[in-house]
């Protein structure tokens, strides 16, 4: 037998498997977007390079704080919903493997042995006792396959796997954001509380110096009883007030505790005087905004996941070509069983084509096709959330900046006010109503200015979200354009 052509057809088929550079489906794109040269909201601001991989580092050391940068570092170590992150993360990872396999070959063996019998005798007989064989039948075997990849239908869905992948690193990137920022503003939150505690203690033992004057004034009969009663009001009032904070703090203390993957009790976070810095944003660059976004890359690598299973599912119009091999030994009896008589082996290609399905292949095409489409507007209305996410935050924190001026000046006021009414009151010139008025206004103020603060601490924190993160200054000008 001449094996010379089977085996020059056989060279052709493996090389045009192997060289075929063709892939069916489109080749990726970024989505077209009508992204703005600057932010309304500031200016100054130009486009750069993307800076995909620009490093965030430990935005949360803007805030002068070591006790939240150890709460964060420990948020990076115990945290369970970044863990599942982490691990859905690992998954995609081994599936980009998975895609790669298949373009090798599969090998496997099998080695048995089958018993098996036959009953004798014509069936059309009636009666009578017929004649029965049994047989053994020893088998080793070693298979092989390997499918060509003519069509691109394995590129195209190592192409989508590696997409996905990527996408589930950059969900990753995303929770572990969204969880540091949560972090962080619960912190921030609990340390105003803490500002707005020693405010009204230092607030209560004001109004009981006054009580016990009015007390003494009463006393004295120079006052009348009203006085004593609308000052202890005041007291009380106020240190309800202190004490309705307590809950409150605890409960942002009992949430940082889960976020570092703790049980609430075994969390405490000491009161302190001073309050973390409010840092000063730099503005980064909307072109980067895009690229350093985890949750909008992710949505872009979505698209490309999408775009390449178009090309998966047209491939599935055009037949699958597959080598094949196989060899072993096959014979009766075990003492003889390795020889060279028992030898087998076949080689050869296979193609496989669906001829009919009904119109399946048309509709996985259109479902392909409309998922992409899908991905597309997803993708694009993720960048359109983040600007208008930083445009928000940004406005924000401009007029929370001009608020607090001007609420600053109130402030001045009410308690140049409260001192000379102290005074005038202490002189008999006016009653303790004026006062208790005068009290509460400036007790407002105060903490108005301290909640005007808590706001601008965290906007800052959801703006740095909103841009992706911390960032280096130093990088951003490097790699923008010249």
């Amino acid at each position: 037998m001449n094996r010379a052509p089977f085996a020059r057809t056989l060279v052709s088929l493996l090389l045009a498997g192997v060289l075929g550079g063709c892939a069916l489906g489109p080749d990726y794109q970024r989505p077209e977007l009508a992204a703005p040269a600057q932010f309304k909201q500031v200016a100054g601001w130009k486009a750069a390079a993307p800076a995909d991989v620009l490093e965030r580092g430990n935005w949360w050391a803007l805030y002068g704080d070591a006790e939240l940068n150890a709460l964060a570092e420990r948020l990076q170590l115990s945290n369970q919903n970044l863990a599942a992150a982490e691990a859905q993360y690992r998954q995609a990872r081994a599936l980009v493997r998975g895609a790669r396999a298949s373009f090798y070959p599969t090998l496997s063996g099998s080695a048995g042995v089958t018993r098996a019998g036959q009953g004798g005798g014509d069936s059309t007989t009636v009666s009578g006792s017929g004649a029965s064989s049994i047989s053994k039948s020893y088998d080793l075997s070693l298979n092989a396959a390997w499918e060509l990849d003519l069509w691109g239908k394995l590129r195209r869905g190592l192409e989508a796997s590696r997409a996905e992948f990527e996408a589930s690193a950059a969900d990753l990137a995303a929770a572990r954001l969204s969880l540091q920022s949560e972090l962080v503003q619960n912190y921030l939150q609990l340390r105003i509380l803490d500002e707005q505690k020693r405010l009204l203690d230092a607030t209560v033992a004001a109004y009981a110096r006054s009580l016990r004057l009015t007390e003494n004034q009463y006393r004295a009969g120079i006052v009348p009883k009203s006085d004593v009663t609308q000052a202890t009001t005041q007291l009380k009032s106020t240190q309800a007030q202190a004490i309705d904070l307590e809950w409150q703090r605890a409960q942002l203390e009992h949430a940082i505790a889960v976020l570092v993957g703790v049980s609430p009790a075994e969390l405490s976070i000491a009161p302190r005087e001073s309050l973390p810095a409010l840092p000063e944003v730099p503005m980064a660059l909307p072109s980067q905004l895009l690229e350093r976004r985890p949750d909008v890359a992710a949505a872009e690598r979505r698209v490309m996941a999408a775009n390449a299973q178009i090309g998966v599912a047209e491939a599935a119009w055009f037949p699958d070509l597959t080598i094949s091999a196989s060899g072993g030994y096959r014979g009766s009896s075990f003492a003889d069983w390795i020889e060279v008589p028992n030898r087998f082996w076949s080689l050869g290609p296979q193609l496989a084509l669906t001829l009919f399905d009904g119109g399946a292949r048309r509709a996985e095409v259109e479902r392909s096709e409309a998922a992409y489409d899908q991905t597309v507007a997803q993708y694009r209305q993720a960048v359109l959330d983040s600007f208008r996410e930083v445009e928000d935050y940004l406005v924000q924190l401009r007029v929370l900046e001009q608020e607090s001026g001007v609420q600053q000046e109130a402030l001045d006021a009410a308690r140049e006010s409260l001192r000379l009414i102290e005074n005038q009151y202490r002189a008999g010139t006016v009653d303790y109503n004026s006062v208790v008025t005068v009290q509460a206004t400036a007790l407002n103020n105060e903490r108005t200015n301290l909640t005007l603060l808590g706001s601008r601490l965290t906007a800052s924190v959801q703006l740095i979200a909103a841009l992706g993160g911390g960032w280096q200054v130093e990088r951003l000008q490097q790699q923008a354009p010249q």
